[in-house]
């Protein structure tokens, strides 16, 4: 038996290796932890006369593989005693301990190798020569923490080598703390932090914030802990909510607090928890970033919190050096508060203490109505939501709560007028409704500021009508996409400037996680889950209907009538041809019947077996009972939030995926730590989905792909654990590897070439910009894994990554827009009209794509290298993994599928056009885009159930309809991949009949004529070259 030989890399290896520059010392210290470096710096000095010399490093800047080479081999392995201190246990620094652990056998140094998080780690103790007593001693002096403690650390560990100091054993300062007593009768705010910050003496930011909630007429209290999932803390704590009552809490500690029945310690208090990050890098490194911070601090702060259910308010303090110790060598960090961060997170705690102790009749509340995408009666909009009827009911379940809402009941009319622009908002009592301002340019742009106006609406609602909270009403609106940072924002960051200090209540569609984080994380909002439309089969309707009954009365007659069966035969194809079925289905002419009529039967089921939502959501409203659990959640959910009390927690994802943990609705979305991306499952269907893609390119060219782009979206790997990154590995040949029982991916496997059975493939990923914000270290693993493969040692037709590293071509294989910017730009220049030929639109798209990010590259503008590799594609695969979407829903994948295709043939490509359908994983099936967007027209489009349903939402149905026209003329224009036949059947559908068009126009006058004005423009533009004889209409 002969076992094949992979190779492994870990992440550690995408960090730049750096040089401490340390001299040797008889005892090394490293850890994770500043507070821990911190104290030694302290205590070493105080006995410096009888204590062995000492280094301290962090291993925070000690991880890849050569960095830890380099101190080990000039400065551990000439100590006497190495003490490491590993948060998060072996997995999280597995090479570097492998390494001290060989080198402290090899010349017998004591090596204390000590868990982080006070749980035991056996491999930890195993790796270690230092006595089990000592090693015990040692862990509780780190564990009890402070200056105080690591001088008696420092003391026992110059008794082990000969150089006798008295020392006492750890003196523990208790698991909770308060350490800032409630003053007065004014609401509590209870501040919640590490314990290691007070031991450390590290307080700064929060004496900063105590003081500042006190000039917001807050009474605070500041509680030090060692952890909220430390058992020894959670009757404490219990007993000082029980007692205290806060109205807000504002937690600075990191990680997820969930417990076994998924609830945490602060939930008792039932207010809104507040998460204030002390983040883990400088001020400057903020400043300068776009994401704004780090991807370890973005997990641990944000998206862990997040699965409690807290709110991410702004990075308050930054990592300050003091200054250097010349006998250390080293330089302590502190906790430096910034005022203006400071005082904007006080601001907003105060403003939810006042929205929860306003009575309910005296609360005034902003509900606005997005303007995005800013097109013909599309004002309103919101993704699989009828805003119209979701806000009478919303007026409707708040007037029953006790909210005044005005003498008067609002009626549907009076919402369709103010989205039709014929008043500027509407005032329902303290209530006040109105569509969200122009935002005056693109959505995109990340160089336009918003325009006046937009700017002076939220100053009024803020300061003229002084709303105690604001309701953005469905997926999703332009606030959230204003320029600044991604998370942790700057005063100078546009959200915050607009909108200011207000609380927000988001309802967002359950299976959208990527942009439900992007509206939590810059607005800081509460985004309340709500159910997506309801899905049915869509049948067959009309021609097609018919051609399904003789296509079964032809399977009826074969082997009976010879001469039916031909006249039959003849009959089913005459029909495909002349109603454009066959094009769509890629017929020849001259092709043998019996093998046309198979595949025309295949497409019919195809059409037939789609899932389309035949209604709109109405928020707090359903009509299937199963599901009003669902409708009782949001409303609760709502009026929580506008309680100023706790949203609970839900996860966000697709329910026709295999979701049901995403319902009951109603709950505060949550997405997943994107450091466990790929997971263990998606590796197994991205690989298999990623078989079906290379199956069906040799069954379209009888070859292998050497080259792919294939399109990476937030949302689609949040929702699916990232099997479309998974795909992206097994293309390369490349999988994952994961960290114990953690389920964080830390390094890869490379295959060897009898493994994978197949050549690899040179694989693009251009990445969206929540994409590029979401998961940076992701991004940078992709980029490791390119490298490493191209440094294979392996032929050119095995490996075109190899060829391509020994021509020293530019090997980043990760593109996407600016730092900063979203979208792809061709779909909206293609709907704004502003173009004259389709190599514009390829040019807008490798504009807005030349960015390489990964490694070294941060957002490095590569355009050239791009350009190549577009020109050099095989294929493009876009990934859709649920059933809720297709891609007639908005212009995305217009923008990124048929901007590619335009990029391509503009640059003298023809690569083919993937449609990749996961959401059955057990069956991924892979369509030409032609083959889908067809689909989608047949199934959805020009389905009369689906208009039908449609109309019965008035304004928003219209609006849906002249929504998926749209997206059907930028994939005309970028991808040509509309023939004239699904131009002629919508057209049928929806212009032709006169009944359709009628009540179109009497719901939504704007939205019937941008449908016919889109038409036209196709044919101005000879995307819809048409074989009728009269469109007088258009």
């Amino acid at each position: 038996m002969h076992v094949l030989a992979t190779q492994l890399a870990g992440l550690d290896e995408a960090d730049q290796a750096v040089d401490l520059g340390h001299s040797p010392a008889d005892v090394v210290v490293l850890s994770f932890s500043d507070s821990d470096l911190s104290a030694l710096a302290v205590a070493w000095p105080l006995d410096a006369d009888r204590l062995p010399g000492l280094r301290l490093a962090s291993l925070k800047r000690l991880r890849h593989p050569l960095s830890i080479d380099l101190y080990v081999d000039t400065v551990a392995c000439k100590a006497r005693a190495v003490i490491l201190r590993c948060l998060g246990g072996l997995d999280y620094w597995r090479y570097g301990v492998e390494r001290l652990a060989d080198i402290a056998r090899d010349k017998g140094i004591l090596f204390a190798a000590l868990p982080g998080d006070g749980r035991p780690d056996p491999r930890l103790a195993s790796a270690s020569t230092m006595p089990p007593d000592s090693l015990a001693l040692l862990d509780g002096f780190f564990q009890a923490g402070g200056a105080d403690n690591m001088r008696q650390a420092l003391r026992h560990v110059a008794t082990l080598l000969g150089l006798p100091t008295p020392w006492t054993p750890p003196v523990t300062v208790p698991s909770l703390t308060l350490t800032a007593e409630p003053r007065g009768d004014r609401p509590r705010a209870l501040v919640v932090y590490y314990r290691a910050n007070l031991v450390a003496a590290d307080t700064a930011p929060i004496d900063a914030l105590v003081a500042a909630l006190e000039v917001q007429g807050l009474a605070p209290m500041a509680v030090a802990v060692t952890s909220l999932k430390d058992p020894a803390v959670e009757a404490p704590l219990a007993a000082l909510i029980e007692r205290h009552r806060p109205s807000i809490i504002l937690n600075t500690t990191a990680f997820s607090a969930l417990r076994k029945d998924d609830t945490t310690i602060l939930d008792r208090a039932d207010v809104p928890v507040l998460q204030v990050v002390l983040s883990g890098s400088d001020e400057t490194s903020w400043r300068d970033s776009p994401r704004g911070l780090s991807p370890s601090d973005m997990a641990m702060n944000v998206v862990l919190p997040e699965l409690d259910g807290r709110l991410l308010t702004r990075a308050i303090s930054f990592k300050q050096e003091q200054q250097a110790d010349a006998r250390l060598e080293h330089a302590s960090v502190r906790h430096a508060p910034l005022p203006d961060r400071v005082d904007y997170v006080a601001r907003l705690a105060a403003n939810w203490v006042r929205l929860a102790t306003t009575p309910r009749p005296d609360r005034r509340v902003a509900l606005v109505l997005s303007d995005y995408p800013a097109r013909g009666g599309r004002a309103g909009y919101a993704v699989g939501l009828d805003t119209v009827q979701s806000t009478l009911e919303i007026l409707g379940f708040l007037r029953e709560a006790g909210f005044d809402t005005g003498p008067d009941v609002c009626r549907e009319s009076d919402i369709v007028a103010l989205l039709k622009g014929s008043r500027p908002y509407l005032r329902c009592g303290k209530i006040v409704v109105l569509l969200q301002p122009d935002r005056g340019s693109g959505y995109h742009d990340i160089g336009a500021t918003p325009a006046d106006g937009y700017v002076e609406t939220y100053r009024w609602l803020r300061d003229d009508e002084k709303i105690d909270a604001l309701i953005h009403l469905g997926t999703h609106g332009t606030l959230e996409w204003l320029p600044g940072k991604s998370l942790a924002l700057s005063a100078a960051c546009w959200p915050e400037r607009v909108l200011g200090p207000v609380p927000v209540a988001y309802p967002f569609i359950v299976n959208n996680p990527g942009e439900a984080m992007q509206a939590k994380r810059r607005l800081s909002a509460v985004t309340i889950g709500h159910l997506n439309p309801p899905l049915s089969s869509a049948g067959l309707h009309g021609a097609l209907a018919e051609m399904e009954g003789i296509i079964e009365e032809y399977a009826a007659a074969d082997g009976l009538d010879r001469r039916r069966l031909q006249y039959l035969e003849a009959e089913i194809v005459d029909r495909a041809w002349s109603s454009g079925l066959a094009e769509e289905c890629g017929l020849t002419k001259g092709e043998a019947h019996r093998e046309a009529i198979a595949k025309l039967d295949a497409r019919l089921c195809d059409i037939k077996n789609l899932f389309v939502r035949e209604q709109l959501h109405v928020f707090g409203r359903v009509t299937d009972l199963q599901y009003e659990a669902c409708a009782r959640g949001e409303r609760a959910g709502l009026l929580a939030a506008l309680d100023g009390r706790r949203v609970a927690p839900g996860p966000a994802g697709a329910p026709s995926r295999g979701r049901p943990d995403v319902l009951p609705t109603g709950r505060n979305l949550s997405s997943i730590d994107p450091r466990a991306i790929p997971t263990r499952t998606a590796l197994a269907i991205g690989k298999r989905a990623a078989d079906e893609v290379v199956r069906r390119y040799l069954q379209d060219h009888g070859e292998y792909p050497r080259a792919l782009v294939i399109d990476l979206w937030a949302s689609a790997s949040l929702r699916t654990g990232g099997d479309d990154l998974a795909q992206a590995f097994s293309y390369l040949g490349v999988r994952p590897v994961w960290s114990g029982d953690s389920g964080r991916v830390t390094g890869i496997e490379i295959l060897p070439p009898a493994v994978l059975g197949r050549p690899r493939i040179d694989v693009t990923l251009r990445i969206s910009g929540l994409f590029r914000d979401i998961f940076e270290s992701q991004i940078a693993l992709f980029d490791l894994a390119v490298r490493r493969v191209a440094a294979l040692d392996e032929d050119a037709s095995d490996n075109p990554l190899a060829e391509a590293a020994r021509k020293g071509e530019d090997l980043a294989r990760v593109f996407g827009g600016a730092p900063g910017s979203y979208g792809a730009q061709a779909g909206d220049l293609a709907l704004d009209g502003t173009w004259q030929t389709r190599s514009d639109l390829g040019e807008a798209y490798l504009a807005g794509a030349s960015h390489a990010y990964g490694g070294a590259d941060a957002g490095r503008a590569a355009p050239e290298t791009f350009r190549r590799l577009v020109s050099g594609a095989d294929a493009l695969v876009h990934p859709q993994d649920d059933r809720e979407r297709d891609v007639l829903d908005g212009d995305g994948v217009a923008d990124f599928a048929g901007g590619f295709a335009a990029a391509a043939a503009h640059l003298g490509n023809d690569p083919e056009l993937y449609h990749l359908d996961t959401s059955q994983p057990d069956t991924p099936a892979v369509r030409r885009l032609s083959e889908e967007v067809a689909r989608i027209v047949r199934g959805r489009l020009t389905n009369p159930r689906w208009i039908s349903g449609m109309l019965t939402h008035g304004h928003n149905g219209v609006g849906e309809i002249a929504q998926a026209v749209d997206a059907l003329f930028a994939f005309a224009a970028t991808a040509q991949v509309v023939p004239a036949s699904l131009f002629d059947a919508t057209y049928a559908a929806l212009i032709a009949d006169e009944a359709v068009f009628t009540a179109m126009q009497s719901a939504n006058p704007a939205g019937a004529d941008a449908i016919v004005e889109r038409l036209r423009d196709a044919q101005a533009r000879g995307l819809w070259v048409t074989r009728r004889n009269s469109l007088s209409v258009l």
